[in-house]
């Protein structure tokens, strides 16, 4: 069974861990903001080194493949690409949002329930989708405005478990909804685990030429 480094770039926070036969080996995780650029290949190295690994040893690298920032994005992908080729290792993209509902799925398991990753795109915006308790999506991944037109859409689907770091702008439009908000959730390299070992059984890899990230939003510098 699969030895998997996963890489969650796709916010503020920077976490990676290793998996073996879909259970944690060992995780390293950054919460300061942006600092992608300067812990990720040390947290990488470290974990290797401290679990007496090496990087021939890995089967499989699997990155965050969004939505999200698109700074932290481009860096966990070049990263794992740079790993793939160098290692002739495939690679595993798992999307953020379903990685990030699929976490809170283990821990408020509600069969009725559907389950709303929402994380922040700056302004109102959100990054979302909306999935059944089986993962199954119930409304496509899309970069949209909270606002009274998205409580409508989502009315549909309610009771709602709302949860990231763009639920609290949720809280107030979708007062009128049947809604849970779960605090403390955001995404995080170990919510990737079971759905990057399900990949590498099933021998879902990408083209390393041609993969890229999904940012749904346009790049915007800050002046």
């Amino acid at each position: 069974m699969p030895l998997i480094l996963n890489i969650e770039t796709s916010s503020t926070i920077c976490s990676v861990c290793l998996a073996k036969d879909g259970k944690l080996v060992d995780y390293r995780e950054d919460v300061q903001g942006n600092s992608h650029a300067r812990v990720l290949t040390v947290f990488i190295e470290d974990l290797m080194q401290k679990n007496n690994l090496t990087f021939n040893q890995l089967d499989a690298i699997a990155v965050s493949a969004g939505p999200g920032s698109y700074t932290g994005l481009r860096i966990g992908t070049s990263t794992a690409k740079g790993l793939c080729y160098a290692l002739s290792k495939p690679l595993i993209a798992v999307p953020t949002l379903l990685a990030m509902a699929d976490g809170v799925m283990k821990t408020v398991s509600i069969p009725t329930a559907a389950y709303m990753p929402a994380l922040d795109a700056r302004r109102m915006d959100i990054y979302t989708a909306v999935f059944d308790a089986n993962g199954g999506e119930l409304l496509k991944t899309q970069a949209v405005t909270v606002n009274d037109r998205l409580a409508e859409e989502l009315e549909p689907h309610s009771p709602l478990l709302v949860f990231g770091s763009g639920a609290e702008k949720c809280k107030e439009v979708f007062k009128s909804l049947n809604v849970q908000f779960v605090t403390g959730i955001q995404s995080d390299a170990r919510f990737m685990i079971s759905l990057s070992e399900a990949k590498a059984v099933s021998g879902q890899f990408e083209d390393l030429a041609y993969f890229e990230p999904y940012y749904l939003k346009e790049f915007g510098a800050k002046t």
